[in-house]
C-alpha cells in the first residue's frame, strides 16, 4: 500500500475514533451536570488537535523513513524528533491560551491526546487479517 493512502487511511481512523470518544467523554460531562459551552468546545478542538498531531507525526515517520532507506538514518532521526518538538510545542501553545481565555475546558482539551493509541489499539482488532500492519 501507498505510505500516502495509508497515512491517510490510518488518520481517518483516528479521526473517527476521536468523534466517538470525544462524543463519549462530553455524554459523561452532560450526565454529571457539568455540562457547558466550554466543555463541547474542549472535546471538539482536542479531538482535531489529536488528530492533526496524528497525521504530522505519520508524515514525519514517513519522510525519516525514507531517509533512513536511502542511507541517512542521522537524517531521519533529526525528522522525528524535530518533529515531535514542535507538534508538542503547537499543541502545548494552544490548548494553554484555548484553556487560559476560558474558550474550552483544561480537562476536555487533553483527554483526546490520550485517547490516540487506545483508538488504534482497538482498531488492530477490526483489521483484516491480510491486510499489512505498520
Amino acid at each position: 500500500m501507498d505510505a500516502r493512502k495509508f497515512v491517510l487511511k490510518e488518520t481517518g481512523i483516528v479521526a473517527l475514533g476521536q468523534a466517538l470518544c470525544a462524543g463519549l467523554m462530553i455524554g459523561i460531562f452532560a450526565l454529571l451536570g457539568k455540562w457547558d459551552t466550554s466543555i463541547w468546545l474542549g472535546g471538539l478542538i482536542g479531538g482535531i488537535l489529536a488528530t492533526a498531531n496524528f497525521f504530522f507525526m505519520a508524515i514525519a515517520a514517513s519522510v525519516a523513513s525514507e531517509k533512513a532507506v536511502n542511507q541517512d538514518v542521522k537524517g531521519g532521526q533529526l525528522t522525528m524528533r524535530l518533529s515531535y518538538f514542535l507538534r508538542l510545542a503547537v499543541i502545548f501553545v494552544i490548548l494553554y491560551a484555548l484553556v487560559k481565555s476560558g474558550v474550552c475546558h483544561v480537562l476536555t482539551g487533553v483527554l483526546p491526546l490520550l485517547f490516540t493509541r487506545p483508538i488504534l489499539f482497538v482498531a488492530e482488532f477490526f483489521r483484516k487479517s491480510g491486510e499489512i500492519k505498520a
